[in-house]
């Protein structure tokens, strides 16, 4: 007497419940591999869903790396408030902070880099839509540097914004591109610090001799 072949259950997979298992694929996959490296099949995968759900959920590829973008500014700025937060009405101190915060993410063995500077990379068409999101993402970020740099005083606020921009993406490349562990990493609070002080510093001085 033959057995008959009894066919596997189907898991089915709820939709939000498939969307959040997919964005979470999506952000350790191409955080650590690179966006441009992973197919929608590696993402199913890891996901626990065929690529039939998958699309189901997204229409392509582009809309998967926009909604990796998406959570990586909004988790972003969380921080970013949340670091205000903490220094309410000391303008110098929120940006020394920040910085702070900065040195110590970019020293974690896990770090792989900024998101964004990595995408950057990855697609060399500035005409991009996800190009796009990450310089309007860098713009925003001046912004609020220039208004911290206008609060605490600096001499010329949108100087001291550009000076710590280039300052923060320049240590997120070095994250990548100096041997893990290596002190140079440490010295961006310091950096930062001097970079801040000097601007404050000449402000004061300028003062004082127009007050004489």
């Amino acid at each position: 007497m033959s057995k008959t072949a009894t066919k596997p259950v189907r898991k089915i997979i709820q939709g939000p419940i498939a969307q959040a298992q997919i964005l979470d694929a999506v952000d350790e996959l191409f955080y650590q591999e690179g966006a441009r490296a992973v197919g929608v099949e590696a993402v199913a995968k890891r996901a626990g869903v065929n690529k039939m759900c998958l699309y189901r959920q997204f229409k392509s590829k582009d809309e998967l790396l926009r909604r990796f973008l998406e959570r990586r500014c909004n988790v972003f700025w969380e921080n970013f408030e949340a670091g205000l937060a903490r220094e309410s009405g000391n303008p110098r101190q929120q940006l020394l902070n920040f910085f702070r915060d900065v040195t110590e993410r970019i020293q974690q063995p896990s770090f792989r880099g900024c998101a964004f500077v990595n995408i950057s990379t990855e697609i060399t068409d500035r005409t991009h839509s996800a190009r796009q999101f990450v310089a309007e993402n860098r713009l925003k970020l001046l912004a609020q540097f220039q208004k911290l740099a206008e609060e605490a005083g600096a001499a010329d606020a949108q100087a001291l914004a550009h000076g710590l921009g280039l300052l923060l993406d320049g240590a997120y490349t070095a994250s990548q591109t100096y041997p893990a562990g290596h002190p140079i990493l440490a010295s961006l609070q310091h950096a930062a610090t001097a970079l801040i002080d000097a601007a404050l510093a000449k402000n004061a001085a300028h003062q004082a001799a127009t007050a004489i």
